[in-house]
């Protein structure tokens, strides 16, 4: 039960940085081009090696190559300085691109109920969120209820983060009882959490920061580490690489192309590498694929235990190449040389 709040508290914490008004920009635009074409890229190589017998399931390992872990890598993205400026806008749109579009295609294609009841079942859910991140305009400044709240999250009341545990709760609860994955529920209450906290955004940032990566956060990583099962890994370490392999290609090469002309190539890599690295939506949609009979454990294990291994590497590649000597400003972000 910790665990499973601990990976609410990764979604919520990705939803809560990811700022929509990013996706009327050329950020969010961009970063929306870079994963359809990494998913249809995904679908025909993954079609090819179904022909072949190599693996079972379509749309769920096609899925499992093209996701992101923006909330496992927040933590060392903010402590790198890599979410600041132009780099940092594309790194926060590609991420919550590849973290929430495959939840979403997991709930409606996925699930345990019919595809026209999913969608009505998400449709549900994103009018509870509108509804719930309209609820802070209502609270007025200057009214009593606003000076309530500003006046007990310092106190032991805790009002914030008491608060913002509770939508948490909510959300997964009520995206539960409609039959959709959790993990999409605490994704909304990171973004409703974002419309409602104003001016206590550095202090509840804070609390949320200790709460969720010092306590829940760890026990969810080590009870998944826990269940990866190393003899199917074993049995076939082929396939781990060959997925590992895909992941940093069709994940990866989309992303260089697509923001060619806008970031340096320096940065273009740092943006692959991040958006290559997944774990959290993997382990949530093998468990699923597993579950309902559609992925083999075989391939399950395969795919988180690469997914492992870009977490472990390719984070760090990125932080590396951001420590590098600054290139001369004279070079030119679109010249085709770099």
């Amino acid at each position: 039960m910790l665990a499973d709040v601990g990976l609410g508290f990764v979604f919520l914490l990705a939803g809560y940085e990811i700022d929509l008004r990013l996706f009327r920009e050329d950020a969010g635009r961009r970063a929306l081009a870079s994963w359809v074409t990494s998913f249809g890229l995904a679908v025909a190589v993954v079609a090819v090696l179904r022909a072949a017998g190599l693996v079972e399931a379509l749309l769920p390992v096609a899925l499992g190559l093209t996701t992101t872990a923006l909330g496992t890598l927040l933590p060392v993205l903010r402590e790198a300085g890599l979410l600041r400026g132009r780099l940092g806008r594309h790194l926060l749109a590609t991420g919550g691109v590849g973290e929430l579009l495959p939840v979403l295609i997991i709930a409606v294609f996925l699930g345990s109920q019919g595809r026209a009841t999913a969608l009505a079942s998400l449709l549900g859910v994103a009018v509870l969120a509108v509804a719930l991140g309209l609820l802070r305009h209502g609270i007025r400044e200057g009214s009593r209820l606003a000076d309530v709240v500003r006046a007990g999250q310092h106190e032991t009341a805790q009002i914030t983060l008491r608060a913002t545990l509770l939508l948490l709760l909510v959300l997964v609860a009520v995206t539960d009882r409609f039959h959709l994955d959790a993990v999409l529920g605490a994704f909304l209450a990171g973004l409703v959490l974002r419309q409602w906290v104003g001016t206590a955004a550095p202090v509840l940032e804070s609390k949320l920061d200790a709460v969720g990566y010092g306590f829940f956060v760890p026990l969810c990583f080590v009870y998944s580490g826990m269940g990866l099962d190393l003899a199917a890994i074993a049995s076939a370490p082929l396939r781990l690489l060959l997925f590992l392999v895909l992941m940093l290609v069709l994940r990866g090469e989309p992303v260089l192309l697509v923001y060619r002309g806008v970031l340096p190539r320096r940065e273009r890599w740092q943006t692959a590498l991040v958006s290559a690295t997944a774990l959290p939506v993997l382990v949530a949609l093998t468990e699923i694929a597993v579950r309902s009979g559609t992925m083999t454990t075989v391939d399950a294990a395969a795919l988180v235990g690469a997914g492992v291994v870009t977490v472990l590497v390719l984070p760090a590649l990125a932080v590396v190449l951001g420590r590098r000597p600054v290139e001369p400003a004279g070079d030119p972000v679109g010249d085709p040389a770099r």
